[in-house]
């Protein structure tokens, strides 16, 4: 579905079979922790059984019934999300998550959630999303509850939990017409994503040279309202420019041979829309010759946007390199 940055030590991206030995040391770590509240079977106890749970989402995913991600808390994985069912007959599908111990209370969880009720309602056309969990599992109610979900019903207590004991389950959901900014069965989200997407990738290559390529800094222009903003926050200096500010410098640097065979593209992003206005929260790379040397780099960006009469444009834009 997508990898996305959390923030600045985060990163949400798919939980594939090649991560087992990982899977396994955080299972190690986490055991104890999640095992009131993941299935049996989840809590895997060697690199075989690792690599079957993992091979097994992965299979699930391809025939898009399931599917699996990892949470990477400073590099390391400390926990994950999945979509436990996702049932496009019937328009619905099922969330859960676990963390272990040191990754709880970051805030991690709830905008992981949001980030897959928005794919599954805007981009899957789904119309229900449901989140199950134990009637003593507050976290994780908690989580339910920032999300604006109800709390539907209360079967009755199963007798699988991995501690042997009946607990009461409750099932929260909230519906596609009730999400902000969604609107089931139109498109118009995708559509409008779709409009978002385009705008970053052209203010992205506005400002490739490569090969023959000359850059074409007047695009900026074209993607931003005349009034908009581009601030760096690099370090201990924050520089905010007007367009032309920003466009004349970086013009000069990429047609005067200070800065060749240059490129910056995309790897991950989040993007939410409510209404007229939109953010992005991008992560990204890029790659060049400055003043002769090669170099690489990476960062972040927040970008937002409004929709205006002649369709949606870049509002601000600011960004941290690492």
């Amino acid at each position: 579905m997508f990898t996305a940055a959390l923030r600045d030590n985060a990163e949400l991206r798919p939980l594939e079979p090649h991560h087992a030995e990982e899977f396994l040391a955080h299972i190690d770590r986490a055991r104890t922790h999640i095992a009131p509240w993941v299935g049996a079977g989840f809590v895997v106890a060697d690199l075989d059984a690792a690599r079957t749970v993992l091979q097994r989402y992965a299979d699930e995913g391809a025939a898009d019934r399931r599917r699996l991600y990892g949470i990477w808390l400073d590099g390391v994985l400390a926990g994950g999300t999945m979509f436990v069912t996702i049932d496009t007959g019937l328009g619905r599908c099922e969330i859960g998550c676990w963390l272990e111990p040191a990754a709880e209370g970051r805030g991690l969880v709830t905008p992981v959630v949001r980030m897959m009720i928005d794919w599954a309602f805007r981009e899957r056309g789904l119309n229900r999303a449901e989140w199950r969990t134990r009637a003593d599992n507050v976290r994780s109610i908690k989580v339910a509850k920032r999300l604006g979900m109800t709390l539907d019903g209360t079967p009755q207590p199963s007798s699988t939990d991995t501690d042997g004991q009946g607990h009461e389950k409750q099932i929260w959901s909230v519906h596609a017409t009730k999400w902000p900014g969604a609107t089931p069965g139109t498109g118009h989200d995708v559509d409008t994503k779709a409009e978002l997407d385009q705008l970053t990738r052209a203010f992205l290559g506005a400002f490739t040279n490569t090969g023959a390529t000359r850059p074409n800094l007047g695009a900026i222009r074209e993607v931003f309202i005349p009034q908009g903003r581009i601030i760096s926050n690099v370090g201990d200096k924050l520089l905010i420019y007007d367009l032309d500010a920003f466009i004349t410098p970086r013009e000069r640097m990429l047609t005067d041979g200070t800065l060749t065979e240059f490129s910056e593209w995309e790897v991950a992003e989040r993007t939410e829309i409510f209404g007229s206005i939109a953010h992005r929260f991008s992560r990204y790379r890029k790659s060049g010759f400055l003043n002769g040397a090669w170099f690489e780099g990476s960062g972040r960006k927040t970008t937002q946007f409004v929709r205006t009469p002649t369709g949606w444009k870049m509002s601000s834009m600011a960004w941290d390199d690492e």
